[in-house]
């Protein structure tokens, strides 16, 4: 009977209990803003922040092991936004028979940003081909361009992104180049009614004929003082409107939680779903309050409730 009610009551059970800790794992942990993915190859392969692309490998989803960074110098238009052409958030996917790398190159505290690809015909570090800019902002746009996340449906492509900036935007791109459409409409999906609109990070899965637009909320950055925690959303169009399970409007502040910090475990965000073996898996990282807040990688199995939201496990 109280697995009948639960699929009827809006999703507030995941925040009234105690979350599930990450999947132990061995070997390099260190990781911010984690994408994965399941090589064709076999074994998985995850890139993040820190680095040209910082790349780990793991045969087993247990065990991972530094495998240096995703190119080998960084490609000289990354230094109009920055001094050390230092790229962010990056989000792997595989389509049309190759491995695409999305990314941002920024700088701390401006919207003047930009989104990259790159390609690669294995997915694996020191392979990738840079392809330029997919979409960029200035200082007199209205989102930055950072934090991308790339959908296919219906036969077309979509990228999330947003952070801050009235928050989480998407535009549609060409899907033979990977890059935006000339004079894209730059749809709006999630922001909150107070500044500085602390909404960051998107990521969108398809599953049971919604959209789910999952999202880190808060402050990152900050070792055991971070606040990160994602929220997620849902809408029967990709372009959204999102709302949270009481029917709130993730462009009015909604937005259902699924995982904040805990224990030792703090600031989760930074969150990507991959798929492994038909199971989806939820990646992000955590700031370690048992090492100084040093950032590790956090792995769950995300699991989909009667009622249709998520949760984790």
């Amino acid at each position: 009977m109280a697995a009948l009610l639960l699929a009827f009551l809006p999703n507030t059970a995941q925040a009234a209990q105690s979350y599930p800790d990450p999947l132990p794992i061995t070997g390099q942990q260190i990781i911010h803003d984690p994408t994965v993915i399941r090589l064709k190859s076999g074994g998985y392969v995850a890139y993040s922040t820190g680095g040209i692309i910082g790349a780990r490998l793991s045969k087993d989803l247990r065990h991972w092991d530094d495998a240096g960074n995703a190119f080998a110098t960084p490609p000289s238009w990354w230094y109009e936004y920055n001094d050390t052409g230092d790229p962010w958030a990056p989000d792997i996917s595989y389509r049309a028979g190759r491995y695409w790398l999305y990314y941002a190159v920024s700088s701390w505290g401006t919207n003047h940003s930009a989104i990259g690809v790159a390609t690669s015909p294995t997915g694996l570090p020191g392979t990738w081909t840079d392809h330029g800019k997919v979409f960029t902002s200035e200082t007199t746009d209205t989102w930055n361009a950072i934090d991308p996340a790339i959908i296919r449906t219906g036969g077309r492509l979509w990228m999330s992104f947003g952070s801050y900036w009235t928050g989480i935007r998407m535009v549609e791109l060409n899907p033979g180049t990977g890059k935006a459409l000339p004079g894209a409409t730059v749809a709006h999906l999630a922001t909150r009614p107070d500044a500085p609109y602390a909404v960051e990070g998107p990521y969108i899965v398809e599953h049971g004929g919604y959209y789910y637009l999952f999202a880190s909320y808060d402050a990152c950055c900050a070792g055991v003082n971070s606040t990160y925690k994602i929220k997620v959303g849902r809408s029967t169009k990709v372009t959204g409107p999102y709302v949270d399970s009481t029917g709130k409007p993730l462009l009015e502040g909604g937005g259902d939680l699924l995982l904040e910090g805990h224990g030792r475990f703090i600031g989760t965000g930074g969150e990507s779903i991959f798929k492994d073996r038909g199971r989806d898996v939820l990646a992000y990282h955590y700031y370690d309050a048992q090492d100084n807040g040093t950032p590790k990688l956090g792995l769950n199995r995300l699991d989909w409730q009667r009622n249709g939201w998520p949760r984790v496990f």
